[in-house]
């Protein structure tokens, strides 16, 4: 985004008309894809302006992905959404959108829909560096660049990238930044991948696999790799407690033991690992990570008497007595 003084509004009213002036003006780059083989689909976006991710990223489980940037109306987001649901392939639903808007000229918007297709506009207005390029079930767009390498290097490095979909699109918006960035710098970023068809839980989260925003950071990249592998570690957390409530306890302890590994720093991730394993007789190995949690976070113990009356671990006292023994004595 970019702040518009009041003499440059008198001149950008003259060259694309007043009403745009009232839509955010943000400059950035983003990208938007589908994964052929699970059919998630999400967008990614960094900028130099606040909370980039609560305007440009629109995503919904079995519909698509949009972005829509430079001077933005959100309702590109929504009405593209609602044009896809109708069965509107994304070509279709972006066309007709850009035919409607009379701001057409200082829009960027792009779209990818279920089955992979892909549309993509930047308006011949938008501050330079300004471009595009559309790819197999992916685009990325980018405007007021530091210079026109931006998004040829975004594609290249999205095309050559291994690893999940968020992965591909974080390795797009590093290569993007390496190549230049926004000529401002930047300050926030964003990432939103949704699953290929909707679980029908949406207000559960469930269709979401990630929804990560850093809205004020001075290393945006930096800071959304990171919150991305806190999320793979809560996913995989996750699917410790959904297989812990169908009794496969061996494969729930394999997911509790993976978050744990991904994310050392969290606690509480390792906490409940054993929490789980005194809970189901696996005592000895449950000791040994309540030592090293205790050590670290003494007042979890103040927690863990709080959980058998709570059906989190048995009620005994003996076997409570031998975990708390785990914390370190006080002087």
């Amino acid at each position: 985004m970019s702040k518009v003084s009041k003499a440059g509004a008198m001149v950008l009213s003259t060259v694309i008309g007043s009403n745009a002036l009232a839509d955010p003006l943000v400059h950035t780059y983003s990208i938007v894809a589908r994964d052929a083989s699970t059919g998630e689909m999400g967008v990614a976006v960094q900028s130099h302006w606040f909370s980039v991710g609560s305007i440009v990223t629109w995503a919904e489980a079995g519909v698509g992905a949009i972005a829509t940037q430079s001077f933005v109306d959100p309702g590109y987001g929504l009405r593209s959404l609602a044009l896809l649901k109708e069965g509107k392939a994304a070509p279709d639903a972006l066309q007709s959108l850009v035919e409607a808007d009379p701001q057409r000229d200082v829009r960027q918007v792009a779209i990818v829909d279920a089955q992979g297709r892909v549309a993509a506009h930047t308006g011949k207005t938008c501050i330079q560096h300004a471009g595009q390029r559309v790819g197999a079930q992916y685009s990325v767009q980018a405007n007021m660049m530091a210079n026109d390498r931006v998004w040829p290097a975004m594609a290249e490095a999205f095309e050559k990238a291994g690893g999940d979909l968020a992965e591909r699109m974080l390795a797009a918006l590093e290569a993007g930044e390496a190549a230049g960035g926004d000529v401002r710098g930047r300050q926030s970023a964003a990432l939103l991948v949704v699953k290929g068809q909707s679980t029908g839980r949406p207000w559960a989260g469930a269709d979401r696999v990630f929804d990560l925003r850093v809205d004020d950071h001075p290393q945006p990249l930096q800071e959304l790799r990171r919150l991305v592998r806190l999320q793979r570690a809560y996913n995989h957390a996750n699917r410790g407690d959904e297989l812990m409530a169908s009794n496969a306890v061996d494969d729930a302890l394999q997911q509790y033991a993976r978050a744990a590994g991904l994310a050392p720093e969290v606690l509480e991730l390792p906490f409940w690992q054993a929490v789980t394993l005194a809970s189901i007789g696996r005592e000895a190995e449950a000791m040994p990570i309540f030592a090293s949690v205790l050590a670290k976070e003494p007042q979890w113990a103040e927690l863990l008497v709080r959980l058998p009356a709570a059906r989190l671990l048995p009620d005994d006292p003996a076997l409570m007595a031998r975990i708390l023994a785990q914390a370190p004595r006080r002087n």
